[in-house]
């Protein structure tokens, strides 16, 4: 739909200095940046509920020099950053969008927590996911988001996504990176049960007046960090609104019709409109661009991410990202399949894979990949030899299991029978057992394991290096030695997973400038068009340097989307 008309009246009531389509990350940015510099906001969210896939992420960010990182030593040089991203992007690239990404990307952070609630720490160990790369680091570049009271949303608490049952402990009690690593050391560590004591009492008080916990970690500390700020700063939110065209007047972005409520309004922007729907992983498109679209595919994104942003820039001419490394971030991912006819997805990104007593294989019963490594490059193996390891099986024995869970099987003390009767996880007394109802080649999984073990028992991989990286030995568990990440499967009954190729999120999409404006496809800017966060064409292409590399541009690119509105709108009224 493509609408030309005519502005508004300044005091009109559809009338806005910023529409933000999108309530992820980016988006709320956007929305925070823009409220902060006095403009009137309008947030347009297609669901019930604000966060998008931010809101069940991780939450970390990936920036260059931080003031959390120079307050910690680690002042890097910004030709550090340069050359690193280089070595891992390749020939995709982009020294304009890179350089504002590394010249932005502290200020933006700098902005947003003086003005609003977000709050990052350091990392104190945080690998690159190319650590031995030229450029790559230990630490300095990620930074972690400050748990949240969730009760400071007030009566919006409601409205806040909730994660995945899968990603919450005892039915609504969330935990971050730290928690998870206190929760498997609590039977060796009395810090560690300390921890997890003082946690399950909040959450216990909480679930006295609330549906869940509201000690909120990861992405939904991130989201409702930025909401809290949004919703003081008088940013309007419309839930359950739908974008269904531009307004267009002479090829300018002037606003967005927006069905709601069985109403469509014609809303005005005077300065411009976000587009920050967070991609198109869910839709029917994403399908034809991935490899091997015949094989069984799950994507962590929400259902609603289906390419609205592109749908809507099309009318304008927008151009879309082409040749990417990877049109989507990718993470194996596992499905447990309910009796009530659900299905309930879980990502294998940081509890498992990595961990001692753990291997993947795939039907032929060979290691293919190095287990260690990031989730995105897993997949990537996954997809080698023409799809041949897609599925796989994540493999465990009974020792793993009970220390670190594997997929939706939690550890020790928790009772995993149901995931065993549903099919999820797998059990088995022997290899060769496990091997057929698996549907796995037995003799060369018998081959595997020998191979394996001998080498885990002297602490080196000799066929893959699980554990030889600084990222490696990171994910692993640290009291766990010679190497965090080897151990030999020696003890029955043993368990396997099956691993489905997945994603997080589409990489592909808008291209931009350095400001995050939409460009046409001669390459010119869009007046009054914006685009970040999964909706913007990755300035990674597609490829996975570290942890946060999508909402660590997202929140620089939604800032930068609304402080060049600001200044557009300020150069005009004076």
């Amino acid at each position: 739909m493509n609408t030309t008309t005519s502005l508004p009246p300044a005091d009109a009531d559809l009338s806005y200095d910023v529409i933000v389509l999108g309530s992820g990350a980016a988006g709320f940015a956007a929305a925070v940046t823009a409220s902060c510099h006095g403009l009137k906001v309008l947030l347009v969210e297609k669901t019930n509920a604000f966060g998008g896939t931010s809101a069940i992420s991780g939450g970390a960010v990936w920036l260059h020099d931080t003031d959390q990182a120079r307050a910690a030593g680690h002042h890097l040089p910004a030709e550090q950053m340069r050359r690193y991203l280089k070595e891992v992007i390749g020939v995709g690239y982009n020294p304009q969008l890179i350089d504002a990404f590394i010249e932005q990307g502290r200020e933006a952070l700098r902005y947003l927590e003086t003005h609003s609630e977000l709050k990052y720490s350091l990392r104190p160990l945080s690998p690159d996911y190319y650590p031995d790369l030229p450029g790559g680091t230990q630490t300095g570049r990620a930074l972690e988001i400050d748990e949240y009271d969730g009760r400071r949303l007030g009566e919006h608490f409601k409205d806040l996504k909730r994660p995945p049952d899968g990603m919450l402990l005892f039915g609504g009690m969330m935990v971050n990176r730290v928690d998870i690593q206190h929760f498997l050391s609590f039977k060796r560590s009395p810090k560690s049960l300390w921890h997890c004591l003082k946690l399950m009492g909040r959450y216990a008080i909480d679930r006295l007046s609330h549906p869940r916990g509201t000690r909120l970690t990861v992405g939904n500390a991130l989201i409702a960090r930025l909401a809290t700020t949004a919703l003081t700063n008088g940013v309007d939110i419309w839930l359950q609104a739908t974008p269904e065209g531009l307004i267009t007047e002479q090829g300018s972005v002037m606003g967005v019709q927006i069905s709601r409520g069985g109403v469509t309004h014609s809303v005005f922007a005077r300065g411009g409109v976000v587009l920050a729907m967070g991609g198109f992983a869910a839709g029917a498109q994403a399908a034809e661009q991935r490899p091997y679209t015949d094989s069984e595919h799950w994507s962590m994104s929400p259902p609603a991410n289906v390419g609205d942003g592109q749908r809507l820039a099309a009318s304008v001419n927008a151009a879309i990202g082409h040749n990417l490394s990877a049109n989507f971030f990718w993470a194996p991912v596992s499905v447990l399949h309910k009796a009530d006819g659900s299905v309930e997805r879980f990502p294998h990104l940081v509890t498992d894979r990595a961990k001692p007593g753990v291997i993947a294989v795939n039907r032929a019963g060979q290691r293919f990949v190095n287990e260690s490594d990031s989730y995105h490059h897993f997949v990537e193996g996954m997809f080698a030899n023409n799809g041949a390891n897609a599925p796989c099986w994540l493999i465990c024995d009974s020792e793993a299991l009970n220390n670190y869970g594997m997929g939706l099987a939690r550890p020790r003390p928790v009772d995993n029978s149901a995931l065993i009767e549903a099919g999820y996880l797998l059990r088995a007394d022997s290899l060769s057992e496990l091997a057929r109802i698996a549907g796995i080649d037995a003799s060369a999984l018998e081959h595997t394991l020998t191979q394996f073990n001998a080498d885990a028992e002297q602490g080196v991989d000799r066929q893959f290096g699980k554990g030889s990286t600084a990222y490696n030995r990171y994910m692993g568990d640290p009291l766990h030695q010679p190497n965090p990440c080897l151990k030999p499967l020696l003890k029955a009954p043993f368990y396997a997973v099956r691993l489905f190729t997945g994603d997080l999120g589409s990489a592909r999409g808008l291209v931009t400038n350095g400001q995050a404006n939409v460009l046409d496809r001669s390459n010119t800017p869009i007046p009054g068009l914006y685009a970040a966060g999964n909706e913007m064409n990755s300035i990674m292409d597609g490829t996975y340097p570290g942890p946060g590399i999508t909402l660590g541009p997202g929140i620089t690119f939604g800032y930068l989307a609304a402080s060049d509105i600001a200044r557009r709108l300020d150069q005009h009224t004076t």
